[in-house]
Order: C-alpha cells, then structure tokens, then sequence
C-alpha cells in the first residue's frame, strides 16, 4: 500500500511540474510575438489609432482609415524615434 501512495505521489508531483515548465514556456514565446507585432506604423506614428488598426497611424491627427476613430497622439514616438542623439 505505502508503494502505491508513493507512486501515486510522484506521478501527480511529475505532472504538476511538467504542466507549470509547459506554461512558462508559452508566455515566453507570447510575449516576443507581441514585441515583434509593435513595430507597424500603427505602434510608431506620431498619431495612433487606439485600436492599432493595421495600416492606420499618420504623422497628422485625424481618424483611422480602418474603424474610424480618432488618432491619438503617441507619447512613444518621438523617444523611440529619436533615440541615440541628440537635436
């Protein structure tokens, strides 16, 4: 009896650490698709729209060509823009 409760015990601890290793492994991966999705034009204008809209942002305020709704300005860009020297 004391074998199978300590068998029992490993195979739930194995699949505990299994299930939390798989885990970590995948927010890794979400979170370098995600830096890697930000680098469109409507992540790095001067004006955003705040759905991301793909193909939308402009150096102009106005409204996104795709949903319609207002740009906004981005706070980023000219720190992103401009990084590595001085004006």
């Amino acid at each position: 009896m004391k074998i199978l409760k300590l068998t029992i015990t490993i195979l739930v601890l194995s699949g505990l650490f299994l299930v939390s290793h798989s885990c970590k492994n995948e927010s890794k991966g979400t979170e370098v698709k995600t830096e890697q999705s930000k680098q469109g034009k409507e992540y790095t204008s001067a004006y955003i729209c705040p759905m991301h809209c793909a193909g939308s942002g402009s150096d102009k305020a106005g409204e996104c060509p795709v949903c319609g709704m207002d740009y906004e300005k981005n706070e980023k860009h000219n720190k992103e823009s401009h990084a590595g020297h001085d004006h």
